[in-house]
């Protein structure tokens, strides 16, 4: 049996996930599972990972690496898997070259709170391990097929030349969430039409026929379509240039505003936690306020999309939100009974698999996602159809 390895690293906005997996007969993961570096005021979390307290970037990313080092088999690692926000038009994982790291850095402005983080491991694991294999997975691939109207951004043709449209994100979780469904759902499932709600601190959905992403919310950067934990989702251009104008907001203040001020905790003005929240809202009218604005847009989300398939048959509930918060896919469902979707309260009190009822003419399921577990995936077909050529 192989020891080979591969290492997945899944750089947020404020910490670093990373998994070993073996690659022998199937992928699995070695080591420990769930192991992040977040930027907190903590040594370690309840799930064992270690914290990066107070470090700055390049600090965090040697400390990783020393980390690595000490803690796991590294030396049995055969490639690097990063999990890359941004790939533009890029449809398949790629080799990490100086070409494609050009490139990156080019778009790093589309959006800051994650490139520039990913661009920067990259490098440093270039540094100290210069003939290992590094490979982008991106995760605007799986709506690189949207039909051409849901890329489309309604402003003047020569920005779009310059590569400005609609991509969509959230596609390592996408793509891991269709394979599952097929898993559980079997082939017409995954075939048929499905919307899939990733709902963490960063949320989004995805409308997807035939196995293909049809629509999805978020746009040309992470911050657009949902309301989430400190982005707004979708906001009027004119709020921009008002608080530019009047708010005397600098580009980059605004840009640090609708990542950080915004969204959950803006509303609430107290935390961007949806579980803080609903502890809150009996007796804070603002925490109620921002628990109801999420379960709304999402609703009405999934009735747009519904509108999009055609239809629905499947409905999808993922992420850290839309995978333990049955108060929060109670509240979303309500007044979706013309859809067809239907919940079974202790199913969905449960998080059972299926959680829809037995008359519901849509299946509606809770399903884990995983997006280390997904880069590891494609870094491995990624290999083998290189040694194949």
């Amino acid at each position: 049996m192989s020891d080979e390895s591969i290492l997945t690293i899944n750089a947020g906005s404020s910490s670093i996930k990373f998994a070993l997996f073996g690659m022998a007969g199937k992928i699995d993961r070695i080591g420990l599972p769930g192991t992040n570096l977040t930027f907190r005021e903590t040594k370690q979390d309840k799930q064992g990972s270690c914290a990066m307290e107070g470090m700055d970037e390049v600090a965090a990313t040697e400390f990783l690496i020393h980390w690595l080092e000490k803690n796991t088999p590294f030396s049995s690692v055969s490639a690097i898997g990063h999990r890359i926000v941004h790939g533009m038009r890029h449809s398949r994982p790629m080799r990490l070259t100086p070409d494609l790291l050009a490139e990156l850095h080019r778009i790093s402005s589309y959006d800051p709170d994650h490139l520039p983080r990913e661009i920067h491991l990259v490098e440093a694991f270039g540094l100290r391990y210069p003939t290992l294999p590094q490979v982008a997975c991106f995760d605007t691939a799986f709506h690189t097929d949207m039909p051409n109207v849901a890329k489309l951004l309604p402003i003047p043709r020569r920005f779009h030349a310059k590569g400005i449209q609609r991509y969509g994100f959230h596609g390592l979780s996408y793509a891991f969430l269709m394979e599952e469904l097929a898993r559980v759902g079997g082939a017409e499932a995954s075939l048929g039409r499905v919307i899939l709600a990733h709902l963490g601190s960063g949320a989004s959905l995805a409308a997807v026929h035939k196995g293909k992403s049809v629509d999805t919310s978020m746009g040309f950067t992470p911050t657009s379509g949902l309301p989430m934990g400190t982005r707004p989702g979708d906001l009027d251009p004119g709020v921009a240039w008002y608080l530019m104008r009047d708010g005397n907001l600098t580009p980059e203040q605004f840009n640090h505003l609708i990542n950080h001020e915004c969204g959950l905790l803006g509303v609430s003005e107290t935390s961007s936690d949806l579980r803080d929240l609903l502890e809150s809202q009996t007796t804070d009218v603002r925490a109620a306020e921002a628990v109801e604005l999420f379960c709304y847009q999402t609703r009405k989300w999934i009735g747009a999309f519904a509108a999009a398939l055609g239809g629905l048959d499947t409905l999808v509930f993922s992420g850290g939100i839309g995978e333990n918060s049955a108060e929060i896919r109670r509240r979303i469902c309500e007044g979706l009974g013309f859809l067809g979707i239907e919940l079974e309260g202790t199913r969905n009190v449960a998080a059972n698999p299926l959680i829809s009822s037995d008359v519901s003419r849509v299946a509606v399921r809770v399903l884990r996602t995983d997006e280390e577990q997904m880069i590891a995936r494609e870094v491995c077909r990624f290999l083998e159809e290189s040694a194949n050529q």
